[in-house]
């Protein structure tokens, strides 16, 4: 027998399976405990709430510091067939009354609100009188200042236990290690409850870090090789927020630019936008994408690095969410580290506090320099044990060889002691390589002990090897002073003392290609192709639906959706209520709609099929025929009969092709055919059979069809 919740779960979200730890989160609720969730993002925190709230008499009260995640979970409940509705500033007074109205008539099922809002003015004292069913708190690591995302506000969520006893609490997040999974517990008042800690994994992104040079000649390569695919990239700054996104407009993508500085009617319209597929790409800082449930996201790119793996793990959740294969590419260098450590010293915040935004810092700095699976760092940060390699990373895909660089590191640094620290990269590796240009001999650089020393090494490897050096700390960079080097004490100790240096041994980039080349898929098969037709198809659709419902596009199906269609292209109720994501209220609305493009795509595909096979049929009695074969020949070796042989030929001569039908009919044939054509007024769709008597069955049908066609094809020109 099905229970009550694989009921809701089928009939409201239209899924058959929970997905792991969601049926016991559920039960728990259901049974009056109180619990902490950590689900990675994308991961299914919404249902572990949403279905005990349906299954529960009363109102679920789910508290949210996210806007537009309020808005976009509502818009998807209601678009299920569930009652629910939000309360934040966004509202007038008389939309606000409207939701309490509906409140105190037990119409709603689940009401999303603020912490700010739920404690503003008697809000706190109408929902006492309501018949609360649970409340579940969203983002919990926000109540912690040992989070990344630490909001004040949060902390006068500790009175719910008081306000509702014997009220089930249940917190949810996608970021806490052990310290902050503690806090939560502590603030919140629930020291007995129980914790659910699914994996962090998420296979389905891939992690990249590269270099932060020439970003945006790398971004628009990465781009180039995902088109139409929607995307993020993170900046850390406004200004840089700003010229990315310009830049990109201008390379002819459909960039949209979001941070807090700007107006927020321009800040939502960007959004909304983006959310209905209008746009590909948004170009942002942090101040974007909390909360925003659009499942189709393919990839995210970090323009600068991030301030902590919290917040790291955070975006990146952002691409994939609907489980489909995602890219990740994180870029950076060591300037982004020195800006990032400025931030911090220059915040007002305590000391104790800068002490732990500097440790996080640094294990961020230690991810994007690490040799090893990416993925098994980011696990084990939130306290997951992995003991294999995810072959899903840069890493992974390109195994790290190192070797001790001392010697190396110690005539780079000699020859930006001797230049005075006043020299760019560019001339380090000049005068390590011996270049006599002007540059190097009109400041007697040619004359320096270090002059030529590393000969030995390729220009392109010193380059790798001297970015690898400023990414360890070993050398800064002055950008301000024309982008010199300079020492610092980590230096002195490599110079001074032989501080030993480990470097990554240089790939040349033709070797880099042939490894991409070989890991690049190979060309899909034809039923993959027909598939991945007929998805942009039933995307194309949804587009169409959601423009003229003014709903975002994932609302109506998600891509996961939208790909199980595809490759079983079902053709009923029955069949169409076996996809996952079809519920009953999905269906009744969108279902036969996409049942018809299915069947009009399917009936387009065989008729092409069917031209298809034909046109290589013809083509091959073309081959035939020009290799000067006759007709009885042709048709003897292909199995067919001379009247269908003869049909191909006219059909390619009327088509273009290089058949010459004058060489299967005499010439005094033809003529006769053609005059008595003329006479009787016959053209080329007429019946044979008067033509044939008038001539007394002089001339077979083949030849009349033959001189028919001369005659047509020489009108025609």
């Amino acid at each position: 027998m099905i229970s009550q919740k694989h009921q809701a779960l089928k009939h409201y979200f239209g899924y058959d399976e929970f997905r792991p730890q969601q049926e016991e989160i559920i039960d728990t609720v259901l049974d009056g405990r109180d619990c902490l969730v950590l689900m990675p993002t994308g991961g299914g925190k919404s249902i572990c709430y949403q279905i005990p709230a349906i299954l529960k008499e009363g109102i679920a009260l789910v508290i949210s510091p996210l806007i537009a995640l309020m808005k976009d979970q509502v818009e998807a409940l209601k678009g299920n067939g569930v009652e629910a509705e939000y309360l934040n500033s966004t509202l007038s007074a008389q939309e606000q009354d409207g939701v309490f109205w509906k409140a105190r008539l037990g119409k709603l099922k689940l009401l999303y609100i603020s912490p700010e809002r739920l404690f503003a003015g008697n809000t706190l004292d109408h929902i006492r009188n309501w018949k609360i069913s649970m409340i579940a708190v969203d983002e919990s690591h926000c109540i912690s200042s040992w989070g990344h995302d630490f909001r004040p506000e949060y902390r006068q969520l500790k009175i719910l236990k008081q306000v509702f006893p014997g009220i089930p609490v249940i917190a949810l997040t996608a970021t806490a290690d052990r310290v902050t999974r503690r806090d939560i517990m502590r603030q919140l008042d629930m020291a007995q409850s129980r914790i659910f800690i699914s994996s962090f994994d998420r296979p389905n992104l891939s992690l990249t870090v590269l270099p932060g040079k020439k970003r945006l000649q790398q971004i628009e390569s990465f781009l180039n090789k995902r088109p139409r695919q929607a995307g993020i990239i993170y900046c850390l700054s406004r200004k840089t927020t700003e010229s990315v996104a310009a830049s990109l407009q201008k390379l002819g993508f459909r960039t949209g630019c979001y941070h807090a500085g700007l107006p927020q009617e321009i800040r939502a319209g960007v959004q909304e936008d983006f959310l209905n597929d209008n746009i590909q790409i948004i170009v942002a800082t942090i101040a974007f994408g909390m909360g925003i449930d659009k499942s189709n996201v393919r990839w995210v790119i970090h323009y600068n690095l991030p301030s902590n793996v919290e917040s790291y793990y955070q975006e990146i959740g952002r691409a994939g969410r609907d489980g489909l294969q995602a890219d990740t590419v994180l870029f950076y260098s060591y300037q982004d580290v020195i800006m990032r450590q400025e931030m911090i010293a220059n915040s007002e915040q305590p000391a104790e506090q800068k002490e732990l935004l500097m440790a996080k810092l640094n294990r961020i700095k230690q991810y994007a320099d690490a040799d090893i699976c990416r993925r098994r760092i980011l696990l084990s940060y939130f306290n997951e044990s992995v003991l294999q390699d995810c072959g899903n990373c840069d890493v992974c895909h390109n195994p790290r060889s190192r070797f001790d660089g001392t010697i190396l590191a110690q005539k780079a640094l000699s020859a930006v002691a001797r230049t005075d620290q006043k020299i760019a990269m560019t001339m380090v590796i000049d005068i390590l390589r011996g270049s006599r240009n002007m540059n190097v001999t009109r400041h007697g650089y040619d004359r320096l002990p270090t002059f030529g020393v590393g000969r030995d090494v390729r220009g392109d490897e010193w380059a790798d090897y001297l970015g690898q050096m400023l990414n360890s700390g070993i050398v800064d960079i002055a950008y301000d002073e024309g982008h010199s080097l300079k020492l610092n004490e980590v230096s002195h100790q490599v110079l001074k003392k032989g501080m030993k240096v480990d470097l990554v041994k240089f790939i040349p980039l033709a070797e880099r290609k042939a490894r991409e080349e070989e890991r690049a898929p190979k060309e899909k098969p034809k039923k993959e192709i027909i598939r991945d037709a007929l998805f942009d198809r039933l995307r194309q659709l949804r587009k169409q639906l959601a423009d003229g419902l003014r709903i975002p596009p994932y609302q109506v199906f998600h891509d996961t959706t939208l790909s199980e269609m595809a490759a079983r292209k079902p053709v009923s109720e029955m069949q169409m209520k076996q996809i996952s994501g079809v519920g009953d209220e999905k269906f009744r609305r969108f279902g036969e709609l996409f049942i018809s493009e299915i069947l009009l795509f399917e009936k387009e595909t065989r008729r092409t099929e069917k031209s298809s096979k034909q046109g290589d049929t013809f083509l091959k009695t073309m081959e035939l025929y020009n290799e000067g074969f006759s007709l009885e020949e042709i048709a003897q070796a292909r199995n067919l009969s001379p009247a269908t042989v003869l049909a191909h030929l006219i059909r390619l001569s009327d088509d273009g092709q290089p058949v010459v039908l004058e060489g299967l009919i005499s010439e005094n044939a033809r003529k006769q055919i053609i005059h008595a054509l003329d006479q009787l007024g016959a053209g080329k769709n007429d019946p044979l059979k008067p033509v044939y008597e008038f001539l007394d069955e002089q001339f077979s049908y083949n030849e009349i069809r033959v001189a028919m066609a001369i005659r047509e094809k020489s009108i025609l020109n």
